[in-house]
Order: C-alpha cells, then sequence, then structure tokens
C-alpha cells in the first residue's frame, strides 16, 4: 500500500518529460487545432490580452477595413503581433497551449466571418514542421470590435517551459 505523503513525494520526483504539457489531437482528424491540453500543476500559465491587426494601409481612411486588410491579413498581423509579445517575455508561438479568436463579419463576405481567411494565416504558424505545438482553440464571429476596421481580435494563453 502506497502512502498519501510517499505518493506525493514520488510526484514530486518525476522527471521533466513526465511533467510536460501534453497536446491531445483530435481522433482520425488533421485539423490543426488540439482537442485538449493539459498543463501540469506548477507550470505559470501567461495570459496575454486580445491582439489586434496593426495598420498596414496609411492612405486608406482612419478605422476602415481598407486601413488593415482583409482577414487573412488582419490575422497575419495579429499573430505577428502575439509573437512579438511572447518573445518579449522569452516564449514563443509553441508555448500557446489556449487561444480564442474573435472575428467580425465581412462585408465583402455578406457579412458571415472569412473562416478560410483566417485559417491561411492560422497555418503558415501553426502545425508546421517548424512549430507543431497546437492549442486548443476556439473561433467565433462577432458583433463588432472597439475599431470599426477590425475584422480579428486574438487573445492566447501560453505556458512557460
Amino acid at each position: 500500500m502506497i502512502r498519501p505523503l510517499a505518493l506525493a513525494l514520488s510526484l514530486l520526483a518525476l522527471p521533466a518529460a513526465a511533467q510536460d504539457v501534453i497536446r491531445h489531437r483530435t481522433p482520425g482528424s488533421n485539423f490543426p487545432i488540439a482537442m485538449a491540453v493539459e498543463v501540469p500543476a506548477g507550470r505559470t500559465q501567461v495570459l496575454v490580452s486580445g491582439m489586434v491587426p496593426p495598420v498596414v494601409n496609411r492612405e486608406a481612411a482612419a478605422n476602415s477595413i481598407a486601413a488593415f486588410g482583409d482577414t487573412r491579413m488582419q490575422t497575419k498581423g495579429v499573430l505577428d503581433r502575439i509573437e512579438a509579445a511572447l518573445r518579449s517575455i522569452g516564449l514563443g508561438l509553441g508555448d500557446v497551449v489556449r487561444m480564442q479568436v474573435f472575428l467580425v463579419g465581412d462585408p465583402d463576405k455578406g457579412g458571415r466571418l472569412d473562416f478560410e481567411g483566417f485559417m491561411a494565416a492560422y497555418v503558415e504558424r501553426y502545425g508546421t514542421p517548424q512549430q507543431p505545438n497546437l492549442p486548443a482553440r476556439s473561433v467565433m464571429q462577432v458583433a463588432g470590435l472597439v475599431n470599426p476596421g477590425w475584422l480579428v481580435e486574438i487573445e492566447v494563453t501560453a505556458v512557460r517551459p
């Protein structure tokens, strides 16, 4: 019989590999998100505030979609900003365990979110040979964001290795 204290001490003695973040893929799917992510106790979680796209066309009307680009371009800009924020604190996109994506309906798509545009930029960063770590992720359409030109806002949770 293992006593509770002995069990607790044996868990503390686990090698680092046994305490790694575990990413569960969806069975039978190659969709580039994790079905679930397990974060071991004692790991530092870093909550990154929602990031929004940079201006890509300074000649376009301020606060217009043309100033920030389409969903694909905005997603790329937002992921660039998230990567820079993470890098500034010693982390990277591979350390992200949770992602929440807010997409505004694109007027050029009949008011529907441009999931294909979002995914085109997302798969350049996630599920690649260079960066195979997939986050658990939600994507939702929202009525609007603070700036009427923004189609994309993304917030993430990362875990310090």
